[in-house]
């Protein structure tokens, strides 16, 4: 299957030695397991038809979902126009922006910042799962879905996030808040590049000590791949 990865964002520059968010999802998912395609949403790239790619997979970004610049109303029009011809995933920014363009909200939460190991709960089990009831991984977001779309139902979350993964029932599509991409030591950087930038100091050291704790990216990686090929868990 070939897979698009639309690149709408990109680590601070001080942690580029971790790589950018496409070579994370290549590392996360199995280099050779897909044939990649990159496309630089943030600068208007885009493929020029949804049926160039089989799927697409829809990254982070430091901007807002709700936000009218033009690269991301290009963006949704995009995905508008893949609904039901390619699957989708999108994570944190790109779990936001297919709500906002399938009909859904998002807004910057009145909870605040969602730093370090967050655990989900599954409330609603998909074939491509495999039977865990819950799920933690890392978190670095102030948006959240507030209101779903027509046609999307909550897969799991948590009392932060309710509406942190959702599955689509019209299209082959798929999004989760979190982070599974990140590793422990890119998620901790992150969260320390953040101290005097909004968070207090002691939401910070809660994040860095609750990212040394185990987490489940290698169970989600399986979720995405198997959701992506249509193999159901024996």
């Amino acid at each position: 299957m070939k897979l698009g990865i639309l690149k709408t964002g990109g680590p601070p520059r001080a942690l580029a030695e971790h790589g950018s968010y496409p070579e994370m999802f290549r590392k996360l998912l199995g280099e050779g397991r897909y044939d990649y395609a990159v496309f630089d949403a943030e600068q208007g790239e885009l493929p020029a038809e949804p049926s160039a790619c089989g799927a697409y997979l829809i990254t982070g970004s430091a901007c807002d979902a709700y936000a009218a610049l033009p690269w991301i109303v290009e963006l949704k029009r995009f995905l508008v126009a893949a609904k039901g011809k390619a699957a989708l995933v999108g994570i944190c920014f790109g779990h936001q922006v297919m709500a906002e363009a399938f009909g859904g909200r998002v807004i910057k939460s009145p909870s605040g910042w969602g730093l370090g190991n967050h655990r989900y709960d599954v409330v609603r089990p998909q074939p491509w799962m495999d039977g865990a009831a819950a799920v933690t991984l890392p978190a670095s977001h102030q948006d959240q879905v507030v209101e779903l779309p027509e046609g999307a139902e909550v897969v799991a979350g948590s009392a932060f996030s309710p509406l942190g993964m959702i599955v689509y029932t019209d299209q082959p599509a798929l999004s989760l808040q979190l982070h599974p991409e990140f590793t422990p030591e890119f998620a901790a950087a992150l969260a320390e590049l953040r101290r005097g930038r909004g968070p207090s100091d002691e939401q910070i050291d809660r994040a860095l000590t609750s990212l040394k704790q185990p987490n489940d990216r290698e169970r989600v990686a399986g979720w995405i791949n198997r959701f992506l090929t249509g193999a159901h868990p024996q």
